[in-house]
């Protein structure tokens, strides 16, 4: 692979897994965090492949902007990871505030698309672009609903999905390929920031396949998504869950 993959949310987790994957492809990876600037340069140091950490919080605009520049200053932009996210303690909507639902919905939608409309500007053969690829992060919780959980999470994922599948839609014919794929029990550090770290063990047992998932394992998609092996595909919501 060549150009530049930047991995928004990428200094842990399946980002950071993405991230190794992506160097070991060949990419230029570009780390994007928001506040764990220690775990991001830790990563990009390790991968290696001039890989970089950019700062910034993609629900900001100027920050968007600022990440935007620094990937241009690293090279041509071929892949954005939209994966950026964050949850909230587990509750019923009756107990939400309206400062979380905005913050859920500021980070988890409003930032995939102001990095989305960047990417574009840079990857359309309509703005002089060779083309590329976005894959969105989703999740599950947006065809299960997340109830008694966090249904402003589910919600906020189920966007993504409409947005992915008009993205799409929208673009297909300016050479930009937009799909998601939408991770179910995976270990990383999401559960225990809900305040449930033991989820993946207590649920993962009802899954077809009887256990929880690997960072790696979406990972996987991702890249797979974002390469020439899935040309053909565009608009597709991928379920990385181990059947569920």
């Amino acid at each position: 692979m060549s150009g530049v993959m930047l991995i928004t949310g990428g200094g842990r987790g399946i980002g950071a897994a993405t991230a190794r994957l992506a160097a070991e492809s060949g990419y230029t990876v570009c780390v994007n965090y928001r506040a764990d600037e220690r775990s991001a340069r830790e990563l990009a140091s390790r991968i290696g492949h001039q890989a970089t950490a950019v700062q910034g919080d993609v629900s900001s605009e100027p920050d968007v902007l600022r990440i935007f520049k620094e990937v241009d200053r690293v090279g041509r932009l071929a892949v954005l990871v939209n994966n950026a996210g964050i949850v909230d303690r587990s509750s019923r909507v009756e107990n939400l505030s309206a400062e979380r639902i905005q913050r859920m919905l500021a980070v988890n939608v409003t930032g995939s698309f102001l990095c989305a409309r960047e990417a574009v500007k840079r990857m359309s053969t309509k703005h002089g672009g060779k083309g590329g690829a976005i894959v969105n992060v989703s999740s599950m919780a947006a065809k299960l609903g997340g109830a008694g959980d966090y249904v402003d999470y589910a919600a906020s994922k189920g966007a993504i999905d409409s947005f992915t599948v008009g993205l799409a839609k929208e673009v297909g014919a300016e050479g930009i390929r937009v799909n998601a794929v939408r991770p179910g029990v995976i270990r990383t550090e999401i559960h225990a920031t809900s305040g449930d770290p033991g989820r993946v063990e207590r649920i993962a047992a009802a899954t077809p396949l009887q256990r929880g998932g690997d960072a790696e394992e979406v990972a996987r998609a991702i890249l797979w998504l974002a390469s020439a092996e899935a040309s053909y595909i565009t608009g597709a919501l991928l379920d990385v869950s181990g059947g569920r």
